[in-house]
């Protein structure tokens, strides 16, 4: 059982792959993180342009 943990740690096979996996999942924490506070100012201008459309400009629906 011992020669198994010790071949095991010796390994070095899929230690890359490992690697590439941490790296895409920091990267999308940090998209998540990045992309929480945006989403509320998209929003904002999404709902601007909304209203701006039903209500009219005012100026005769000439810009």
């Amino acid at each position: 059982m011992m020669r198994f943990f010790e071949r095991l740690y010796k390994e070095e096979e899929g230690q890359g792959l490992v690697e590439y996996a941490l790296i895409i999942a920091l990267i999308a924490v940090a998209l998540i993180v990045a992309i929480k506070p945006l989403r509320e100012a998209i929003a904002a201008v999404f709902n601007d342009i909304s209203t701006k459309l039903t209500e009219g400009t005012g100026d005769g629906g000439e810009s």
